[in-house]
């Protein structure tokens, strides 16, 4: 059984709500994307509930709706993400913040493809290793840190 939950962290020297902001813009995502895979996300669509959906235009040129599915303001957020007017195939992108101190984040990052039924998506979804989620880490700090 192979495992279909990666997830990565990293302690971000930042305030959670700043981490937050930056993940729950979509308009900033592409500036931290460790797959490389989001070209680009409409101004204006922040995440502020469980059942709003944004949308992101992937590098290849492809255009994803993005359902999230939990939210708890500076803490977590997911989504699933699925082909304009589909129902999500089954992978989750999940972030957990919680803040060590007022100056000091630890950001959890998960990709979760346990429901993921699509058989074309299975390949892509296994070459998603921690070092990817770790890569958006690393960017996602470096972004915050630098603002």
């Amino acid at each position: 059984m192979e495992n279909r939950v990666v997830t990565a962290e990293l302690v971000v020297p930042a305030a959670a709500d700043v981490v937050f902001e930056a993940i729950a813009d979509p308009a900033r995502q592409p500036e931290w994307d460790g797959n490389d895979n989001l070209a680009i996300s409409p101004p204006g669509q922040r995440v502020h509930a469980v059942g709003d959906v944004f949308e992101t235009i992937l590098t290849k040129g492809g255009v994803r709706e993005n359902h999230v599915v939990e939210f708890v303001e500076g803490q977590v957020i997911a989504w699933r993400p699925a082909e304009p007017g589909s129902p999500p195939p089954g992978h989750l992108w999940r972030w957990e913040l919680e803040p060590l101190d007022a100056f000091t984040t630890r950001v959890r990052h998960t990709y979760d493809w346990t429901d993921l039924t699509d058989e074309a998506r299975l390949p892509r979804a296994r070459a998603t290793t921690e070092d990817r989620l770790r890569a958006s880490l690393d960017r996602l700090a470096t972004l915050v840190t630098a603002s």
